[in-house]
């Protein structure tokens, strides 16, 4: 299947299905995916490990995001949200925090109104400074696919060493100050059966979400090309579904995206 990269450093504004009006950031190259996780699910495609692991320096990245919202305010299209996503895991720049202490800054000078958002797959928030990064946005959205390491290796095909219970421990020290999004999906990979909606999946994902204690968790399925070919999505139904036991049972805001 197609899958696309994003070709700028701001890119935008785009209609997000979860954020509104969303001007992205991309701190990745813009010829290939970065990324700790190679998800079978990304709309990126896979990750090229032959590629130059090269990042947007932190005083072009400001430059790019100064001139685009001085653009946007001129033409009164100021974005609902500033989104740190693009060709893969945005925590992973060396200068993650002090690029979003430059957004917070720009941010309040030309668009006070604007959310400052981060999507990040949640893998290096053992680092203080990515911790404290993602602390000081106004929504800081992880990723937790599964509660079963089996699953995320399948899914989220991490490199080097994950671990859900360190994570998870992590996730927790927010102090409710996390939205945890989820991605559901069916189909086949590698031969093996994918599958994040079984009753067993389900319970052991809603006892982590009664510990981390997130303030919203948003579910969702593809809306886009995967790498994997044989995915599937899952139902609205069942989407919703799933988003009604978790209000009803731990009565966190669940918001979906079908």
């Amino acid at each position: 299947m197609a899958t696309f990269l994003f070709e700028k450093i701001v890119f935008g504004p785009i209609k997000s299905r979860r954020l509104g009006s969303s001007l992205g950031i991309n701190l990745l190259p813009v010829d290939s995916k970065l990324c700790n996780f190679d998800c079978i699910y990304c709309e990126c495609g896979w990750n090229d490990t032959s590629a130059k692991k090269a990042f947007h320096p932190r005083e072009e990245v400001k430059e790019a995001l100064k001139a685009k919202l001085e653009e946007l305010k001129k033409f009164h299209n100021l974005p609902d949200v500033i989104t740190f996503a693009g060709n893969g895991e945005p925590t992973m720049h060396p200068d993650f925090e002090g690029i979003i202490d430059d957004t917070i800054a720009l941010r309040n000078e030309h668009s006070p109104k604007t959310k400052i958002a981060v999507l990040s797959n949640a893998t290096l928030i053992g680092r203080e400074k990515v911790f404290n990064a993602l602390k000081k946005v106004d929504q800081n959205i992880l990723k937790l696919d599964s509660a079963f390491e089996e699953t995320v290796l399948l899914v989220n095909k991490p490199h080097g060493e994950y671990s859900t219970a360190k994570v998870v421990e992590r996730l927790k020290e927010f102090k409710g100050q996390v939205t945890i999004q989820t991605m559901f999906l069916r189909g086949t990979f590698d031969g093996k059966p994918v599958d994040n909606t079984t009753h067993q999946e389900i319970e052991a994902w809603l006892n982590l979400l009664a510990e981390i204690k997130p303030k919203e968790v948003m579910v969702y399925t593809i809306d886009r090309d995967t790498p994997a070919p044989d995915l599937v999505k899952v139902p609205a139904e069942e989407l919703h579904a799933i988003a009604h036991t978790v209000t009803n049972r731990l009565g966190i805001h669940t918001q979906v995206s079908a």
